[in-house]
């Protein structure tokens, strides 16, 4: 079976700065995976030029074996570091804009994580906090059936008991045969949902790994081998 995505030989760089460099992946489908690093090591650029936002200076990315474009988008579902909403409108429209947008969205599925979170869709964006904002783009990017699901710093701004149900919430919403990539600098908020393990420092991949081997090889938790890793 054709891998869900390919990144080949991938580099970026602006002026005489390089952000990556020949970065060469690839994601099988049913995986949950962290794609791990400091900040400012290339995490967001790298997904962004997977979701097709970036070009790469040479390299390519392809998802389902072909180049990402007009088709790619249909079948990824990207959670930016930034909110996006349109601050004017109600979750009511934010839900109906996202039905009318996405083939694939499903809506009862949004409504259900509403209530779970205590969002009404008679709420104004303008007037929630960044953390209820947060939340919301969260329901909206993982109510749809894609096929990869790329979550930049999910959890940025959300407090610790939300986070515990956002994860089990990744964990029980995708699909079989889909995978997520979840980027973030909290790791040990989010090990124990994770797979596979991608470490980037400076561009580079520095490590690929599947949880459990990396555990018992080095004797210890993600966060803590990412740590003595990059001495942070």
């Amino acid at each position: 079976m054709m891998e869900l995505l390919e990144c080949k030989n991938l580099c970026k760089s602006y002026g005489e700065k390089e952000v990556l460099s020949n970065i060469n992946l690839t994601l099988p489908r049913g995986k949950i995976v962290g794609l791990l690093g400091k900040n400012g090591m290339g995490k967001t650029t790298l997904l962004k030029i997977i979701n097709d936002l970036l070009v790469p200076s040479s390299g390519e990315v392809l998802i389902n074996g072909k180049r990402v474009g007009i088709e790619s988008k249909k079948v990824i579902s990207y959670l930016p570091e930034r909110t996006y909403l349109d601050k004017t409108m109600t979750i009511r429209q934010a839900l109906s804009f996202f039905e009318d947008f996405y083939d694939d969205f499903d809506i009862k599925k949004a409504r259900r994580l509403l209530k779970d979170l205590d969002l009404y869709e008679s709420q104004k964006i303008s007037k929630m906090s960044k953390g209820m904002q947060e939340k919301l783009q969260l329901i909206l990017v993982i109510s749809r059936n894609a096929q990869l699901y790329i979550l930049d710093e999910p959890l940025g701004g959300v407090d610790p008991a939300t986070r515990d149900y956002i994860l089990d919430t990744i964990l029980n919403n995708f699909n079989e045969g889909a995978s997520v990539i979840i980027s973030t600098h909290l790791i040990s908020d989010i090990e124990r949902i994770l797979d596979e393990v991608i470490f980037i420092d400076r561009g580079k991949i520095a490590l690929v790994s599947d949880t459990d081997s990396l555990r018992e090889k080095e004797k210890c938790s993600i966060d803590e081998t990412f740590r003595r890793m990059f001495k942070c």
